[in-house]
């Protein structure tokens, strides 16, 4: 994507932030300043431990959000898509980012970097309390995933994986999901090994509910699916 074609007036993310914003007469004077970042998939472009540089608003394309574990082992938060935010869990708090983000495709964000953006929340009031939903409702899922992830069973886990790549991203015209995910990725979203995951496709495969072509995943039947996982009331239908 060319980066001048990322402008905020003709930007399709009606869920960014920013854009819900425009019609803010004072929005005009910081959306000069934003700075806008091509990606190619797999570069980082947060890193973990590095200085804040404020938010990032994916504006086309997809990424991971990460941290180190112990031994080096990566831990995937959460999947991003067009219009969301990256970075938010250290702007105004740190000085350095708790987390790391990798594109995984080719992908354009839109960064504000601190400064900017601490002036925008001052004068911005629907800003400030647009950002303040956001964080609520971001606590509440992190909250909701530690006591169902605790809870679930390692089929459970990548059943629950599997149907939240699909809320998040869909499918694609022939029924594969429309994120490429590694077993490795999807062991470190779901909080296990590569084996178990690896065995756990193969079972739901031979089961008739999921189907693959090499690293693509379909899901046969999400109904089916969901039920395995309802007794956890886990944001089934977010």
């Amino acid at each position: 994507m060319v980066l001048s074609t990322a402008n905020c007036h003709t930007c399709a993310n009606q869920n960014c932030l920013i854009k819900k914003n425009l019609s803010s007469k004072v929005m005009s004077n910081f959306k000069e300043d934003r700075n806008v970042i091509a990606c190619k998939k797999g570069q980082q472009f947060v890193m973990e431990g590095a200085p804040t540089n404020g938010l990032f608003f994916m504006y086309n394309g997809k990424a991971k959000v990460l941290k180190t574990g112990i031994y080096g082992k990566e831990q995937i938060l959460r999947f991003v898509t067009n219009g969301e935010i990256i970075g938010h869990r250290g702007f105004g708090v740190r000085e350095k980012y708790s987390i790391s983000a990798v594109a995984l495709e080719n992908s354009v964000l839109c960064n504000f970097t601190d400064e900017t953006l601490k002036k925008m929340l001052t004068e911005i009031p629907k800003l400030t309390y647009d950002l303040m939903l956001f964080y609520a409702y971001e606590l509440n899922i992190t909250e909701s995933k530690v006591k169902a992830i605790a809870q679930m069973t390692v089929r459970e886990k990548v059943i629950d994986t599997l149907l939240y790549v699909n809320r998040k991203f869909g499918s694609n015209y022939k029924g594969m999901l429309d994120l490429v995910l590694s077993r490795k990725e999807i062991a470190a979203f779901a909080g296990t090994t590569d084996e178990q995951v690896t065995r756990t496709l193969s079972a739901l495969k031979k089961e008739d509910l999921i189907f693959t072509q090499g690293k693509r995943i379909g899901i046969v039947d999400v109904g089916q699916l969901q039920k395995e996982i309802s007794e956890h009331n886990y944001f089934l239908n977010s």
